[in-house]
């Protein structure tokens, strides 16, 4: 997919690890940089969010995804995610009350809130320039989905719960999409979708739960907090149980529960409470998913097709840096994947921009 004007990417893993690893350091570095001068700007207290009347704007959020990041163009190469988050209900209203009355056990102090989105994500092979089969490398495959989810948010933390349905196969057009932007920025064309996972009809049902800061704590005026969380996801597109961790550093951090992220990651809320003037935070965290399925690797579930042998257990580590100006807020992540599948010798690299806006 978007791979940017690098024609052809670097395809020798152990060298574009290195490069990307150095990449990633210094964007990371700049966001230092950002948030430091940033921090000069004046931010409301934390407890002041609790005295404002209640935001009925919701939250749009368009979340884009590459490994562009770190110069590579392998394994999960692009995600794009298209979300709306309503704004805060009574549990009395709707199908998403109704839901968490029923399953998240949800009560009349509870803000309750319904999410949409779309998104397509696209995986490809190292040697993307091949037309042959690659049996040890990643499969080709697209993905294509909707999603309808709830968030239940109480005084100890948020719980959310979400179904994505959508199709993997020639039908998720991601073979198009990558070739056409390729066509665009004058790179390559990728010559190996013939041999991508059929069209097959996924789903996934997923539930998380995200504390409310264990440590929350003042140092030089800033804002300190540690948001564990852990969740399942169960359906023939991904089965896996994970656990995490994020750390955060900064002001008005009540005001959302992270950077919102396409999944599988360690995720923020997909909303966020606006601010009358300039809020940041820098936060890193990591989470770790025992998986059972995961249709990327494992190949289709009724079809004969490409697949690798996947690994048991993967983490995530990442890093980054959120600004929030009024009612518009941007953030960077980056990210390091364990591998994912036994022949995979290197970690992946890549890099989550999200911006997002209240109305």
């Amino acid at each position: 997919m978007p791979d940017g004007p690098f024609d052809p990417p670097d395809r020798t893993p152990r060298k574009s690890g290195a490069a990307g690893a150095h990449g990633l350091r210094r964007t990371l570095a700049l966001a230092v940089v950002l948030a430091i001068v940033g921090g000069a700007a004046p931010a409301r207290a934390a407890d002041d969010k609790e005295t404002d009347e209640v935001d009925r704007r919701g939250t749009w959020s368009f979340i884009w995804e590459n490994d562009v990041f770190a110069g590579t163009d392998r394994n999960y190469t692009n995600g794009n995610r298209i979300s709306y988050v309503s704004p805060p209900d009574a549990p009395s209203a709707g199908l998403h009350g109704a839901i968490s009355r029923s399953f998240f056990g949800a009560d009349a102090g509870d803000e309750i809130r319904y999410g949409l989105a779309v998104g397509q994500s696209m995986f490809t092979p190292e040697d993307t320039e091949v037309a042959q089969p690659l049996p040890d490398q990643h499969p080709y495959a697209g993905w294509l989905y909707g999603e309808y989810s709830v968030f239940a948010e109480d005084a100890g933390g948020l719980t959310i719960g979400a179904l994505q349905v959508g199709i993997v196969g020639p039908s998720a057009y991601a073979e198009e999409a990558q070739n056409n932007v390729h066509d665009i920025i004058n790179s390559y064309q990728v010559r190996g979708w013939d041999n991508q996972l059929k069209d097959e009809v996924a789903f996934a049902l997923l539930l998380e739960r995200r504390e409310r800061a264990l440590l929350e704590t003042g140092l030089l005026g800033l804002e300190l907090d540690l948001i564990p969380h852990y969740g399942v996801s169960l359906g023939t597109l991904r089965t896996h149980a994970k656990a995490g961790a994020t750390f955060r550093f900064g002001t008005d951090l009540r005001r959302d529960f992270g950077p919102p992220r396409v999944r599988p990651a360690v995720g923020g809320s997909g909303f966020f409470e606006a601010t009358d003037g300039f809020s940041w935070y820098l936060f890193a965290g990591a989470e770790g998913r025992a998986v059972a399925r995961s249709i990327f690797l494992d190949g289709n579930t009724f079809k004969d097709s490409p697949s690798v042998d996947k690994e048991p257990l993967v983490v995530d580590a990442q890093a980054g840096l959120v600004m929030t100006f009024r009612s518009f807020q941007i953030a960077y992540t980056g990210v390091i994947r364990s591998p994912q599948f036994e022949s995979q010798d290197d970690p992946q690299l890549f890099g989550s921009v999200s911006i997002s806006v209240k109305f």
